[in-house]
């Protein structure tokens, strides 16, 4: 089964029907509120909003190991994360969705490994390739076969947030490597491969870096919602086909 994790407007999708929604305890504390299970076609699929159904939850209060188990338990074995960012390529305006295959992790102090305390083994996982390479060619192929242009391939630059970043934090990025910025895309990636599952992700870029093309001056916050909505709407597209193309035969 595949699962989608992202905002709540994600289930707005034409021809879903959501069969119940369900609170799941884990070992690790509480997920981000109940999944949403629901049908398109002949495919089960699972919706989990981050942030949380009121986008209560700041990237670093995220629970993500909590919400990864959870999916986990109720039979994933395959997660689509759909999240935004920031543009730090020239090439990466505002409005472009990419399926991004490299990640630098930023962050700090978020629970960030199940292999943790007297009782678990030291565990290492291979992370050459952060995202599952047949699963980002199904999101690439379901957005040829929708007609909607993706940019393939990217390095996902994951901060602590909340606050966004300094001309010069993205001026190190970009020394870095990375092409885009985002607070979301670690410890998940790297959860959802200690549990052996299948992880792809839709960035969508909402505006363009600090420092960077209409940001040269300051982040314009009030257009973020706008650009969101418009480019999220294909983003449903895609991941519609999607699920369709998983559930083939």
């Amino acid at each position: 089964m595949i699962a989608i994790i992202g905002g709540s407007g994600l289930t707005r999708l034409a021809n879903l029907e959501i069969t119940h929604r369900q609170i799941v305890r884990t070992p690790f504390g509480e997920p981000s509120g109940p999944l949403t299970f629901g049908r398109l076609g002949a495919s089960e699929v699972i919706f989990l909003a981050r942030h949380g159904y009121a986008h209560t939850l700041a990237p670093h209060e995220v629970n993500y190991r909590a919400n990864l188990w959870a999916l986990q338990s109720k039979g994933v074995t395959q997660v689509i994360a759909v999240c935004t960012v920031g543009g730090i390529a020239p090439s990466l305006g505002a409005g472009t969705i990419v399926v991004p295959d490299q990640i630098i992790d930023y962050t700090w102090g978020r629970p960030s490994t199940f292999f943790e305390g007297a009782e678990q083994p030291v565990t290492h996982i291979d992370f050459t390739h952060p995202y599952t390479g047949d699963l980002r060619r199904l999101a690439l192929e379901s957005a040829r076969a929708t007609g909607l242009p993706v940019v393939d391939g990217g390095t996902y630059a994951a901060v602590q947030g909340p606050r966004l970043e300094t001309k010069a934090e993205i001026d190190r990025l970009e020394r870095d490597g990375a092409t885009m910025v985002g607070m979301t895309g670690m410890p998940e990636a790297a959860l959802a491969r200690e549990l052996g599952l299948g992880y792809a992700a839709l960035a969508v870029v909402v505006n363009p870096a600090a420092g960077r093309g209409a940001s040269a001056r300051a982040i314009a916050l009030d257009d973020i919602p706008r650009v969101m909505e418009e480019s999220m709407a294909k983003v449903r597209t895609i991941v519609a086909k999607l699920v369709e193309l998983h559930g083939r035969p």
